[in-house]
């Protein structure tokens, strides 16, 4: 993990708000996990999230100083990219919006 992550193939690279607070993380979605860090893993799909082909997974630290962003399959073991793959402009943009939203709730910053 690094202060700074980019999901496979996006050309914005994203940091840890330095506002960001524990009962936001877990307000968005957050689950801790048993080392004390923040997973996210939401569906990446415009019609239905029950048959979504991506997910987007995102860690923070339990102290805030590092950040891990990936889009995978639906096993959750391969890293995918979204931009390359042909028929995913519907993902692209809920992927934006997913991005947008968390930025809009102090949990990270574009840069």
């Amino acid at each position: 993990m690094s202060t700074k992550a980019q999901i496979l193939g996006d050309t914005d690279f994203y940091e840890i708000s330095p506002e960001i607070k524990k009962y936001a993380l877990l307000d968005v979605g957050f689950q801790e996990t048993k080392q004390g860090n923040f997973r996210l893993e939401r569906p990446i799909n415009g019609d239905s999230p029950y048959d979504a082909r991506y997910f987007l997974k995102v860690t923070i630290s339990k102290d805030f100083s590092n950040l891990k962003m990936s889009t995978t399959d639906k096993s959750g073991l391969h890293s995918l990219n979204i931009f390359k793959s042909k028929n995913t402009t519907q993902e692209i943009e809920d992927f934006r919006y997913l991005m947008k939203f968390l930025i809009e709730k102090n949990i990270l910053v574009k840069r």
